[in-house]
């Protein structure tokens, strides 16, 4: 059975104070029994959050990770840097990495391989901007993102991979893919996955939707048999949003 997740990706909010004040509520509600929780603080807060955490159910992710394990890379942060604080999770191929940073699929490949390496479990965004929606090349787009990174990977190392689909026109716009769209395509990427590897890697991988989630849309979303849980922005910063989400299944 695949697991059923829900990640928030506080992105560049909250400082040491807020996060404080957001941990200590979190601890507070109750958490569900049959969904993994996770949150994505900023490199500055990993510590501190995975030390409040530590007798909890919530897991703790890095937002980034660099392409190497030591050296010349001025503002990177290694996959031992991660592992010594105590994080073994790591987003990578966000479409605000891809789009502002600039972070192509070979680069993305890098960061994927050198997480992997060092035992730290990859979530791995992949999605299509509107222009693509509009034009109907969304799929196509998709299918070359997995192409040109994750198809480059051996059998195993699958197992250590979760998918985010985010159609990037639904990020912060308040727009939302309806519960059939996300489903749609999911579908469509678990079937990639099982023609390129096989049906027990498509079957077991957890791909979660990634695009304004709110407490009044995740039932349906998460109800979608292809759809194994979210990858939350704006909604994960509030903890009462979260946790309703979180519950959602």
């Amino acid at each position: 059975m695949r697991d059923r997740i829900v990640v928030g990706n506080w992105k560049m909010n909250k400082d040491f104070e807020e996060t404080e004040k957001m941990l200590t509520q979190l601890k507070s509600y109750s958490k569900p029994s049959g969904a993994k929780i996770m949150i994505a603080p900023s490199f500055t807060q990993l510590y501190q959050s995975v030390q409040s955490l530590k007798s909890t159910n919530i897991y703790v992710a890095a937002q980034n990770i660099g392409i190497a394990e030591s050296g010349a890379y001025t503002g990177e942060v290694s996959p031992k840097m991660l592992k010594g604080v105590g994080v073994n999770t790591v987003i990578i191929g966000h479409s605000e990495r891809r789009n502002i940073f600039q972070e192509n699929d070979n680069f993305l490949t890098k960061k994927i391989k050198i997480a992997l390496e060092s035992d730290i479990m990859v979530i791995f965004c992949l999605g299509e901007k509107l222009e693509d929606r509009i034009s109907k090349n969304h799929f196509e787009i998709v299918s070359q993102q997995l192409k040109k990174t994750i198809f480059n990977l051996s059998y195993k190392s699958m197992t250590n991979i979760i998918l985010a689909y985010e159609p990037v026109w639904a990020i912060g716009t308040g727009e939302t893919a309806t519960a059939a769209q996300a489903q749609e395509m999911h579908f469509y990427i678990r079937n990639l996955i099982s023609s390129h590897f096989n049906s027990k890697i498509a079957d077991n991988i957890s791909i979660l939707y990634g695009g304004s989630v709110k407490p009044e849309n995740a039932k349906e979303i998460f109800s979608e048999s292809d759809v194994d849980g979210g990858l939350i922005g704006g909604a994960s910063l509030n903890a009462e949003d979260f946790m309703k989400i979180a519950n959602s299944f």
